[in-house]
């Protein structure tokens, strides 16, 4: 997929959007009620978003026909299933309270790891269709949490067996990634999967196709930190992590990261009084246990221009000197935001520095304010300011102490129209975030690229060859089970005509013997 991604020149792709759209337009909208089949705020993010537009044509390698019948059933799917309204409300509590499905934790390339525990699963025709909307609205969240980011979906199969396989429900389950949610799946990884479901994967097979199929990883507890930092695996993994699942509430952790050095980072929300007790009882806690395993703590994203009083505020446009400026754009209600997915960063001293471009789209003063998840690495200068109508804002990203990026790190943008009378002082800004109702905020998540040295290229390399090793063994250590069963069933059907061959020659000797007996008794008369 990528390959046909990188043939495809800008140009060429920004004519088969408008080529799509075009089409869509003419042969699935104006042509019938739409109304009947589609989700009227489906078809105008259609229309809006080139990322939507591109994610199908880039699944479906760039043929429009093939992208139209993907967003036409993917759209029917999203009508049937009421996807934009889809609420925690709207699916029975013991869905959540089963903790068969979740998203928690990340893989090696930081991305959120979607957990589906197979064991948990019941078969029941009855509450099918509450299973479906149950997977739907986690993928629904993520989506809107962290759009255009991919999954990985992790299929424990301990302690479970042919009883827990729904194929129905499997099929469905694949079915999400492959036309509902395009370019949604990093890889799809399978922990220890008992054998006597082989038969039950080469029909699974069937319905991934080729792209899905290749991202089919099958793991044991002796490999999977190929994919999977201990941090992030449950201890019957062989990880450290000490995540125990309950509801309520949802227990997808807002994106959290590991724990900060200096701590969890407590809520900018709470009152002062409430920080400094909240702050003690974690020192306490963390000095009790600190020869024990600590279990992982909520880390909330907390804004990093309060914490850099050291940093030189006077820097004016020279701070943007050496910084990569951004090549793609997320378009959002209020700011339109560059990059649209994610900052890279290297270890080069060139490479330590990004920028995040916001150009305000509306006719108001828009406050805005960047948080992340590991603020004991970043400096972001300005993090809470607010841009003028039509004015863009240039925001510096930078590592500094010494620190790394990794692809666990998150930052997020916060956004938010402000009134004409309001003023766009610091003080008032403060009084701005704590008035603003939660749907008037637009939010915007990035995530951290870690740039690769040509060294660390090298053992990236060396490491996919031994992940494929790993998996081409796995392949022949199968296919080697199934030759020695079928030799065990071969063997014993020898046995049974060994053993079928002596009671005939028993049988024709005894009756040579009785013919010859009779024939002795004629001659004799």
């Amino acid at each position: 997929m990528a390959d046909a991604g990188q043939a495809e020149s800008e140009q060429d792709i920004e004519s088969k959007i408008e080529a799509t759209r075009q089409r869509f337009k003419s042969e699935f909208v104006e042509g019938e009620s739409s109304s009947d089949h589609y989700d009227s705020r489906d078809v105008e993010k259609l229309f809006r978003e080139d990322s939507l537009v591109e994610s199908y044509l880039t699944w479906r390698h760039f043929e429009v026909e093939d992208a139209l019948k993907m967003i036409d059933e993917s759209f029917r799917w999203r009508k049937e299933f009421n996807l934009n309204d889809l609420t925690e409300n709207s699916i029975p509590p013991w869905m959540f309270e089963t903790g068969a499905v979740y998203l928690h934790g990340y893989d090696k390339e930081g991305n959120k790891l979607f957990w589906f525990r197979v064991k948990l699963h019941v078969r029941d025709a009855k509450t099918i269709l509450d299973k479906k909307r149950y997977v739907a609205f986690w993928l629904e969240r993520y989506a809107k949490r962290e759009p255009g980011m991919p999954l990985t979906v992790v299929f424990d199969m301990s302690e479970s067996g042919i009883s827990n396989i729904d194929m129905d429900f499997v099929k469905y389950i694949i079915s999400c990634f492959r036309i509902y949610y395009p370019k949604f799946l990093s890889k799809m990884i399978m922990y220890e999967m008992p054998w006597i479901m082989n038969a039950a994967w080469k029909i699974v097979k069937t319905w991934l196709g080729p792209e899905a199929i290749g991202k089919l990883r099958f793991v044991s507890k002796s490999d999977i930190q190929t994919f999977i930092d201990p941090e992030h695996l449950l201890p019957h993994m062989g990880g450290t992590d000490q995540f125990k699942y309950s509801y309520p509430p949802l227990p997808d952790d807002d994106f959290q990261s590991p724990i900060c050095e200096n701590g969890p980072v407590i809520s900018e929300d709470e009152s002062d009084v409430k920080d400094i007790e909240s702050e003690s009882k974690e020192t306490l806690e963390s000095s009790f246990s600190s020869d024990q395993n600590i279990k992982p703590k909520k880390v909330n994203f907390q804004e990093e221009g309060q914490r850099s009083d050291d940093l030189d505020r006077s820097e004016g446009t020279g701070r943007l000197r050496g910084v990569r400026k951004p090549t793609t754009t997320f378009k959002g209600t209020l700011l339109h935001i560059g990059p649209a997915e994610e900052l890279s960063f290297g270890a080069k001293e060139t490479e330590k520095k990004c920028s995040i471009v916001l150009n305000n789209v509306t006719k108001n003063h828009v406050a805005f304010k960047v948080r992340t998840t590991a603020p004991e690495k970043y400096r972001v200068k300005p993090s809470n300011s607010s841009c003028e109508p039509g004015a863009s804002v240039d925001i510096v990203v930078s590592l500094h102490g010494g620190f790394q990026a990794s692809p666990q790190d998150r930052f997020l943008v916060m956004a938010a129209e402000m009134d004409a009378n309001t003023g766009s002082a610091l003080p008032d800004l403060a009084q701005f975030w704590k008035e603003v109702p939660k749907s008037k905020v637009m939010e915007h998540r990035l995530r951290c690229h870690v740039l690769e040295s040509p060294k660390s290229f090298l053992v990236n390399s060396f490491e996919n060859s031994s992940v494929t090793a790993a998996n081409e063994h796995h392949d022949l250590q199968t296919t080697l089970l199934r030759v020695m069963a079928t030799t065990s069933r071969l063997e014993q059907k020898l046995d049974a005509c060994l053993w079928l061959q002596k009671v005939l020659v028993v049988l024709v000797s005894f009756l040579l013997a009785l013919s010859f007996i009779t024939s002795s008794s004629l001659w004799g008369s």
